[in-house]
């Protein structure tokens, strides 16, 4: 399961939690204009926009889980059950679920490009290879004033939009906006008493607006209280705190090891959180055994090569002793 969140504050900021019961050893990997992407039925694209973000490199083709692209568009791909793929289609660009993200960022600027595109694009379902089949997904896509969710349910691709700037996964995105119905009473506030105004009553601790605030680890849970973390969060006029009030918002919907255990008895976790100046195109994350957090900068690579270039994350503890 996961959590994308497209976050405006001093700039613009687009991240994510990826959560899982293993990892990959992913890196972040920055696409230059000038590496050939290569797409099983859409074709090759030997020029296009530079992009950033977290993947795994199989056989010199990155696999994004998320990325910014040097326009700051943005996409992520989360975990969805219910996804279902489409037959390839004549006359359509036919792109695997795996080769989607590139798609997008290779050659769209804002969210309008992307459903500019999108009228004549079809996710198909094509495995990269017997290693890696295709996962079942759907995609957060944001610049830095809408965001979008896609959705392949029956065969057909479902574009929302989204006003609220929050994903996470089953169940379908309608579904999850509706829900939000249910909270309308929450605040940041101390709450008023509504209930007895002839009772004196009172708050008797802070915080106590937020009550009803679902707390589990389930999605629908997650998509709440991630809503209600991101909107309720004062905007920052520096880079570090905008970055750090990006991290305590993906913080508040973090898995921790034990507490998601799945049927083959391992524990899903939080194996890594980013966070995308979109505007800046620098790229910070945090993994689940090192909460330093790191950066790594687009435009300081060559972005006119065409050779990826891969930082592989830091997934080992660092305690720092100051005495």
């Amino acid at each position: 399961m996961c959590t994308a969140v497209s976050m405006k504050m001093r700039e613009h900021y687009f991240g994510r939690n990826l959560d899982l019961e293993y990892t990959l050893n992913e890196s972040v990997v920055i696409t230059p204009r000038n590496f050939p992407l290569y797409f099983r039925r859409a074709g090759e694209m030997k020029k296009h926009h530079a992009f950033i973000g977290t993947a795994i490199v199989e056989n010199g083709t990155p696999l994004y889980y998320d990325g910014t692209n040097e326009r700051g568009l943005s996409a992520a791909a989360l975990n969805f059950p219910e996804a279902v793929y489409s037959e390839e289609l004549l006359g359509s660009d036919n792109v695997a679920s795996f080769e989607f993200i590139p798609w997008i960022l290779a050659q769209c600027e804002t969210v309008r490009d992307v459903k500019s595109l999108l009228r004549h694009t079809t996710i198909t379902k094509m495995n990269f290879s017997e290693k890696f089949k295709a996962s079942p997904l759907h995609w957060l896509i944001s610049d830095s004033r809408d965001s979008l969710t896609v959705e392949p349910c029956d065969s057909v691709l479902k574009i929302y939009e989204n006003p609220v700037g929050v994903l996470t996964n089953s169940p379908e995105f309608p579904m999850q906006m509706f829900n939000l119905n249910n909270y309308m009473s929450l605040s940041e506030s101390l709450p008023e008493n509504t209930f007895l105004p002839s009772v004196d009553l009172k708050a008797y601790s802070r915080g106590m607006g937020a009550m009803g605030l679902p707390g589990d680890l389930s999605s629908m849970s997650r998509f709440v209280r991630a809503v209600f973390t991101k909107q309720k969060a004062l905007p920052k006029i520096s880079e570090i705190k905008s970055v750090s009030q990006f991290f305590h918002v993906l913080n508040s919907v973090c898995q921790q090891k034990g507490a998601v255990k799945l049927p083959d008895g391992k524990y899903e976790y939080t194996v890594y959180s980013s966070c995308c100046n979109t505007d800046s195109g620098v790229y910070y994350y945090t993994t689940y055994y090192n909460s330093t957090v790191r950066a790594v900068d687009m435009h300081k690579a060559d972005l006119d090569s065409n050779r990826l270039k891969v930082y592989p994350m830091k997934h080992s503890g660092e305690i720092r002793v100051v005495n």
